[in-house]
């Protein structure tokens, strides 16, 4: 992952996918979207793009980094994105963070952070502070309920002999 503290120099190749992940944010923003594109790249070639979709679709989890690693899953027929690059526009929130992890994504390039994206009005610098702090400072509450049947899917995942790992 690119440490915006001490990011390298990009080449041209980053550059060229940087500048069109911002070239699809702001195209999306002409067609009423959010302002984030994302693109996913695999040995230099373009495989998956996203743009923010959350008020078009009125899905909170449309956000372009997201968009892009699903329709990366498809189209490489796989949900281990190793081998691949995400570029997005913006530093990615926490939700779209850990997607990227998810999906294995060698390495997450992005231009704008987290601080540009609060200047203009997103919430991404106050997710990153709130996981900071212990949940019982959360305005959402969020509780554990421990019953006895807790551990059956797991049980039924371990036994398995179909489980994919992951």
């Amino acid at each position: 992952m690119v440490n915006s503290m001490h990011a390298p120099s990009p080449d041209s190749g980053d550059a060229q996918w940087i500048a069109e992940a911002i070239d699809l944010a702001g195209r999306n923003v002409a067609e009423g979207g959010g302002p984030f594109g994302a693109l996913i790249v695999k040995d230099d070639a373009l495989v998956a793009t996203g743009v923010n979709r959350v008020t078009r679709d009125n899905d909170p989890t449309a956000h372009a980094e997201v968009v892009a690693i699903r329709d990366a899953a498809r189209r490489l027929e796989t949900f281990v994105l190793a081998g691949c690059t995400l570029y997005t526009s913006c530093e990615p929130c926490p939700m779209c963070m850990a997607s990227a992890l998810w999906s294995r994504v060698d390495r997450i390039v992005y231009a704008a952070d987290r601080h540009d994206a609060a200047d203009a009005g997103f919430d991404d610098l106050a997710f990153y502070e709130l996981f900071a702090r212990p949940r019982d400072g959360w305005s959402t509450r969020v509780e554990e309920l421990r019953v006895d049947t807790r551990l059956h899917p797991f049980d039924a995942w371990r036994a398995s002999p179909t489980r994919v790992e992951y």
